[in-house]
């Protein structure tokens, strides 16, 4: 396997170069070099187009037992913005230093891309075969919530997915090196929901010169402060349970999570370095303002104000988080839905499961697989209304000093050579297992 282990790394970086930042997204140039990269190697695919340049790719692989249910595996090839003058090198150099790849999407999630991409190259040159059906999609939009990406073709193309029961994307995987030196590879088996939120505030305009009781920006920075400074109270679901459970355990921390208070929780959380954020946000519902708009001259108080906000609820929790925002709006404030998309949950139980552990433990004996739920959202969102069941796991082993957490949407986002290699040994064993 050293051919495809050398290149993935090339995959990678050739891919990062395609800039398909969203929402300025062309994500076609990508989706053609991929339909490319398939074509070379007698792949068939499809290539399916939500309007033009937003385009995605869909191929299936047969297994060895065509009556068994299909596997999904999944990645998206938008990525957010990069601002060149923030980071060390240029984010679409797709270079290789100091052992990494660096550039937008290194992890989030042209990495996933490249190891999916090389594994179905390996098993057309190789002629292996998987033990059952595989479907592979490169999707787009993901990152502005997948309507023109893995929505579309759950929508129009369901026929693509036909059979898959399981499917399996980004932000799993990858190790965390807690401070007693065990390394835990965090499983996603859940994610909360979207709720990106406008706030509406609307008063009288006037002279900015004047004394004015009925002012919409100020209405609305007052609700803004509002909801942006609220400590959401903690919800303990079940894969954060069994989180910070084993968590707890191997940090040799002795905590009643039904009786602990909220600092002591939090106490937990925070000393699991970089991951702490990530970890936290998934404790409680957030809401953070992201965006304001209001006026259209320095002496004109305008008539209306608007703000956007980035919600998210736990699982289950989507009714409450929407009572919780209400309260804090006041008078005069109203919220429209800017997208709204559900939490998706499932046990960490399974045949499939099973398999993920033991390939992390096959190629690092002092793997920990552990369940969690994931703050942000993926495109499993969308696969999870064809009824499947939806794991994060892109298997990374990262080394212990590597502040991987903030790299999601981060300035010098890169990923290690040896950690794609290690993830694309990973997920060759865990597909030949599942």
């Amino acid at each position: 396997m050293t051919s495809a282990q050398d290149e993935v790394v090339e995959l990678c970086s050739e891919l990062i170069r395609i800039d398909t930042s969203n929402p300025t997204s062309n994500e076609r140039a990508a989706a053609e070099w991929v339909t490319g990269k398939l074509d070379e190697v007698g792949i068939e695919s499809r290539l399916f187009e939500s309007e033009r340049g937003r385009a995605s790719v869909v191929t299936r692989v047969e297994g060895a037992d065509g009556s068994r249910p299909a596997l999904l595996l999944h990645g998206h090839l938008d990525v957010v913005p990069a601002d060149p003058s923030e980071w060390s090198m240029h984010p679409f150099s797709g270079e290789e230093k100091d052992g990494c790849i660096w550039g937008r999407g290194a992890v989030d999630m042209k990495d996933m891309d490249a190891m999916l991409l090389a594994l179905l190259r390996h098993w057309a040159r190789t002629g292996e075969r998987p033990p059952r059906d595989v479907v592979v999609a490169f999707v787009a939009d993901e990152e502005a919530g997948g309507v023109k990406g893995a929505r579309f073709l759950v929508d129009h193309h369901p026929e693509e997915f036909e059979g898959c029961t399981e499917a399996v994307s980004e932000v799993g995987g990858f190790s965390v090196t807690l401070p007693n030196d065990v390394r835990i590879y965090p499983i996603q088996t859940a994610e909360k929901g979207m709720a990106w939120l406008r706030l509406v505030a609307r008063g009288r305009p006037g002279h900015g010169s004047m004394r004015h009781d009925d002012n919409a920006v100020t209405r609305l920075a007052e609700a803004v402060a509002r909801v942006g400074r609220y400590e959401f109270p903690v919800v303990m679901t079940k894969p954060v349970r069994q989180f910070l459970e084993a968590v707890s355990e191997q940090l040799g921390v002795e905590i009643d999570l039904d009786a602990a208070t909220t600092e002591e929780i939090d106490a937990l959380v925070g000393r699991l370095g970089s991951l702490a954020r990530m970890i936290g946000a998934t404790l409680r519902n957030t809401a953070n303002p992201t965006m304001l708009r209001a006026g259209y001259k320095s002496n004109v108080i305008p008539g209306g104000a608007e703000a956007i906000v980035d919600g998210r609820f736990l699982p289950g929790q989507e009714e409450e988080f929407e009572r919780q925002v209400d309260a804090l709006l006041g008078s005069g404030v109203v919220r429209e839905w800017v997208h709204r998309d559900q939490a998706v949950e499932t046990d960490f139980d399974g045949p499939l499961v099973e398999a993920m552990a033991a390939a992390l433990r096959a190629e690092d004996d002092a793997a920990l697989p552990v369940p969690y739920t994931m703050s942000g959202g993926t495109d499993a969102k969308s696969f999870e209304r064809l009824g499947m069941r939806c794991f994060g796991f892109s298997p990374l082993l990262l080394p212990a000093d590597l502040d991987f957490a903030p790299m999601f949407h981060g300035i010098d986002e890169r990923v290690p050579t040896d950690a794609l290699r290690f993830g694309l040994r990973v997920l060759q064993r865990f597909v030949a297992a599942s």
